[in-house]
């Protein structure tokens, strides 16, 4: 974190109950104490029951007392959980709305992720440009199987956000719109609550550099800084692609992006929003101080 110069991260993955009181507890207790945040998940198993929802809602307050800085939702939730019963839970069931309201009573935003790229559900064919990934990892084609439709899974995400004003929400992945920034636009100018990131779409903001950056500047007290995974040689193409205005340099991944990337050279101002400042409006706990301007 040092050798990139980044003040705070977030953990996603801080489980429920004794699990994440125990980690919360860990960062406590050494140097990371004011450095990491954990958001909660929530436990599917048993979702159905009549006391499923009430229970859950109890655990929720109770890692938030313990430390929980917000909730993260995974994919999973609409695409393969499913209820006591075999069925699939969609994104917007109405058993979860106590859940997303409490979320807003308490103060803590939801990191919600929903579906996968687009291109998942498309013909594996020469058109596709995700082909490579699919080939690598033929479990995330979706084209032939059981996972509601792309759109389907996207109306049902925008549902909960319309339901719920009054709960921050962040869309992981940039809402999977990343190559279509026009409708982005018009989902975070329709749901004020909304807020997005950025993690693994990184390839397709590079490769249409003028269009992103109108839409940083245009967006820029709703967007977040996101990565995916934690592999420090990564990020450097993240702050090429934010940073500076070099031309057509490689992408890290080739299966996610084969083609050259350009520069968006964001202002300071706009940089600073969306490396930091963004995050201290709305995730709870974090010490501004350690944030040099």
């Amino acid at each position: 974190m040092d050798t990139l110069n980044m003040s705070f991260m977030v953990n996603l993955s801080g489980g429920w109950g004794s699990t994440l009181k125990e980690k919360v507890e860990n960062v406590s207790k050494n140097s990371m104490s004011n450095r990491m945040a954990v958001f909660a998940n929530i436990d599917f198993q048993g979702f159905g029951f009549v006391q499923w929802t009430e229970y859950t809602v109890d655990q929720l307050k109770e890692d938030v007392a313990n430390g929980a800085s917000g909730l993260k939702i995974f994919k999973e939730l609409g695409m393969t959980h499913l209820d006591i019963h075999g069925n699939r839970i969609p994104i917007n069931d109405a058993r979860l709305d106590p859940i997303w309201a409490i979320c807003g009573e308490l103060g803590i935003p939801v990191l919600i992720h929903s579906g996968a790229p687009k291109s998942f559900w498309d013909p594996m064919d020469e058109k596709n440009e995700r082909w490579l990934e699919l080939y690598k990892y033929p479990d995330r084609n979706y084209s032939n199987s059981t996972i509601p439709p792309w759109e389907q899974l996207m109306k049902e995400q925008h549902d909960v956000f319309s339901k719920h004003p009054n709960t921050i929400f962040i869309n992981a992945h940039f809402g999977w719109y990343g190559n279509n920034l026009e409708q982005l636009s018009m989902i975070l100018n329709k749901y004020s609550n909304v807020y997005v990131e950025f993690g693994a779409v990184i390839g397709e903001l590079g490769r249409q550099p003028i269009t992103a950056k109108d839409f940083f500047e245009a967006h820029q007290d709703r967007i977040l800084f996101g990565k995916d995974s934690w592999v420090p040689s990564e990020y450097a193409t993240y702050f090429r692609t934010l940073e500076t205005t070099d031309e057509y340099f490689p992408y890290h991944k080739k299966y996610h992006a084969f083609w050259s990337l350009y520069g968006m050279g964001l202002s300071d101002e706009v940089l600073k929003k969306i490396y930091y400042k963004n995050a201290l409006k709305i995730i709870p706990g974090i010490d501004s101080g350690m944030f040099k301007e």
